[in-house]
């Protein structure tokens, strides 16, 4: 019976210290797949659809929060409002997908060759790889939720959340400094 009771105990520490260590985990794969620049393995920690729902809540409230009432209440103002909204939600759309992701990476990567910054400055070298989450400070919110905030040298920060979906974790937000 004590044997029981211990192997169970140790399965249930052994759950905590997992769901514990899942975001880290969720962190250090969203990075090896930047770094590979693999679209298809983001995909396995990044909630897609949560992102671009959160991103389009984002952008279209700073819209509206810099038009200001005075353009919200002009027929005209609303339509523009409203038509940039679209805009803003159809490059959402189109970037936050495995595709898109991938594809700027790939920018970032010729970006990185033109400009030399390789890896031991040689020209035919492979690029710099991008590493957004390298120094970001990591925090639990909750038991569902866990963020990290990559502080720019010259910048505001921005901040990515990851929450927990059954064992796993993904980044479902990216608080953009707006």
């Amino acid at each position: 019976m004590k044997k029981a009771v211990a192997l169970i105990v140790l399965m249930m520490l052994a759950l905590a210290g997992y769901i514990a260590a899942g975001p880290y985990l969720a962190i250090r794969g969203i990075s090896q797949a930047i770094e590979q620049q693999d679209a298809a393995k983001l995909e396995r920690y990044v909630d897609f659809p949560r992102l671009r729902v959160n991103l389009k809540a984002q952008l279209d409230d700073s819209m509206v929060r810099h038009a200001g009432s005075g353009m919200q209440s002009n027929p005209l103002g609303a339509f523009a409002l409203q038509l940039a909204s679209r805009m803003t939600g159809a490059g959402v759309d189109t970037l936050v997908t495995p595709l898109g992701i991938g594809a700027l990476l790939q920018g970032h990567s010729l970006w990185n060759r033109a400009s030399g910054d390789t890896i031991g400055g040689d020209s035919y070298a492979r690029p710099t790889p991008a590493r957004p989450l390298q120094h970001a400070k990591h925090r639990f919110e909750s038991t569902t939720r866990f963020t990290a905030t990559i502080t720019p040298p010259e910048g505001t920060p921005t901040v990515a959340v990851l929450t927990r979906q059954g064992l796993t974790w993904k980044l479902t937000d990216i608080r953009l400094p707006l």
